[in-house]
C-alpha cells in the first residue's frame, strides 16, 4: 500500500498568502513567499534532519579494525575440509570467494556446492555435504526451515555450521551467526540517514525491496522506522519484487514506476543487484532526476557511483565477515568457544562519491583486515 503524504499544508499557506502581501513583496525584491522561506527553515532546523545528518557523518567514515582482538593462541590444524553452500546471487559467491583467501592461509581446502536459491536446490546442497563429511560447513541466505533436517543430520554428527545473513538465531546446530536479524537493522538507517540528509528531509521515496529474503526485512523496517522520524510527512512507497526480476525486468519495473510517479525524489533498493542496469534504463527513458541508493554495494553499484548515475551504497563486510568465519573455525578446531566471533560487532559503511575507496571490486572496508587476522592466527 501507498503512503504519500503530500505538502499540501505548505500549499495552502502559500496560496492563501494575501494578494496586497504579495505586491509588497514583490516591490521589496523578494523572490519568495514568506511561508515558503518558512518551510524551508523548518526542514533545515528540523531535529529529524540534524539526527539523520549526524548518523550519516558517523557511517561514512571508514573503520579502521577488525572486532575481533583476541589471538587465537594455540597452533590451528591443516587439511581442515570446508564445505561452503552458496545462495545463488553474486554476494554469496563473493562471500564464498573471500572465505576461501582466508582458509588457504590456514592449509583449508574449500569446496563450492551451487544452489538457485530454491528451497529444493538447498536442501539438495546440504544432502551433499552430508555425502561429503567436511569438516564444518558454511552458508548464507538460508533459514533453518529449509534445511531442518539435514541441519539435525549434521548436528549429529558433530559437524558445525555457521551462517551469515540468514534470518535465523545461533542454537541447535547453528554454531555461528553473522549479519543475522539484529546485525542488519542498522543498514537500513544507513540508507535513511542519506536519504533525508540528501534532501533536506523533503524526500518521496520509493523502497523497492526483496521479501524472497527474510533477511532483508529488518532493513526495510528500519528504514522505514528511521525515514518516518527524520523525514516528518515524506512519502514513502515500498514495492515487493520477485528475485526473478533480478538481471532481467528490473529496470522496467523502476522505469514504469518513476513514470506513472513523477514526484519521487529517490529511490531505495534493498539489495545492490536490483540496481543493475536501471540507471542507464532511466536515462535512456530521459529520467535524470531521481537520486538511487542501495543496501548491499557491489564492484557495479561503486561504478555508477563513481560514473554520477547513482549516489549512496551500503557497503556490506564480505571481507570481515567471511574471515572472521575463518577464526570462528580456527578457534573450533583448535578446542575453543566461537563466543568471542558471535559477539563481534562487524564494520559497516555508507558509501558516497565524497568517500569511495575503489570500483573495480568489492573492498574491504577495513583496509589490512587480513594482516590484522593473520597476527591473531600466529601468522604474522
Amino acid at each position: 500500500m501507498s503512503s504519500r503524504p503530500g505538502r499540501a499544508v505548505r500549499r495552502a499557506l502559500t496560496a492563501i498568502v494575501p494578494v496586497t502581501a504579495l505586491l509588497t513583496l514583490a516591490a521589496c525584491g523578494a523572490d519568495t513567499t514568506p511561508a515558503a522561506d518558512s518551510a524551508k527553515a523548518t526542514a533545515a532546523d528540523s531535529p529529524g534532519l540534524t539526527a539523520a545528518r549526524k548518523a550519516l557523518a558517523k557511517y561514512s567514515e571508514r573503520p579502521t579494525a577488525i572486532p575481533v582482538t583476541e589471538p587465537v593462541g594455540k597452533k590451528i590444524p591443516a587439511g581442515k575440509k570446508i564445505d561452503f553452500i552458496l545462495c545463488g546471487v553474486q554476494s554469496c559467491e563473493d562471500l564464498a570467494d573471500f572465505f576461501t583467501a582466508g582458509a588457504n592461509q590456514l592449509g583449508w581446502k574449500v569446496e563450492k556446492i551451487h544452489t538457485q536459491g530454491t528451497p529444493e536446490s538447498v536442501q539438495s546442497a546440504y544432502e551433499k555435504v552430508l555425502r561429503n563429511k567436511p569438516d564444518a560447513v558454511v552458508a548464507s541466505g538460508f533459514p533453518r526451515a529449509v534445511y531442518a533436517k539435514q541441519l539435525a543430520q549434521l548436528k549429529e554428527a558433530g559437524i558445525p555450521v555457521i551462517q551469515s545473513n540468514a534470518d535465523d538465531v545461533v542454537g541447535d546446530g547453528i554454531e555461528l551467526l553473522k549479519n543475522g536479524p539484529k546485525d542488519v537493522a542498522v543498514q537500513g538507517e544507513m540508507l535513511a540517514s542519506w536519504v533525508v540528509s540528501d534532501s533536506g528531509a523533503e524526500a518521496n521515496t520509493v523502497y523497492f525491496d526483496l521479501p524472497a529474503y527474510t533477511i532483508l526485512k529488518p532493513v526495510k523496517d528500519t528504514f522505514a522506522a528511521k525515514y518516518k522520524e527524520w523525514c516528518e510527512g515524506c512519502a514513502l512507497d515500498t514495492v515487493d519484487v520477485p528475485i526473478t526480476s533480478i538481471g532481467k525486468d528490473m529496470p522496467d519495473r523502476v522505469v514504469s514506476y518513476v513514470r506513472s510517479h513523477p514526484k519521487v525524489t529517490h529511490i531505495v533498493f534493498s539489495l545492490g543487484l536490483l540496481n543493475v542496469g536501471v540507471p542507464t534504463a532511466l536515462k535512456t527513458a530521459g529520467v535524470t532526476d531521481k537520486k538511487i541508493a542501495v543496501n548491499v554495494g557491489d564492484a557495479q553499484n561503486y561504478q555508477y557511483i563513481a560514473g554520477d548515475l547513482s549516489d549512496g551504497a551500503m557497503a556490506l563486510n564480505s571481507h570481515e565477515t567471511a574471515w572472521l568465519q575463518v577464526d570462528a573455525l580456527a578457534r573450533h578446531f583448535t578446542g575453543q568457544s566461537m563466543e568471542v566471533d558471535q559477539k563481534a560487532v562487524l564494520p559497516n559503511m555508507l558509501i558516497t562519491k565524497d568517500n569511495l575507496v575503489a570500483t573495480l571490486e568489492d573492498f574491504p572496508l577495513v583496509e589490512d583486515y587480513q594482516a590484522q587476522f593473520k597476527a591473531l592466527w600466529g601468522l604474522s
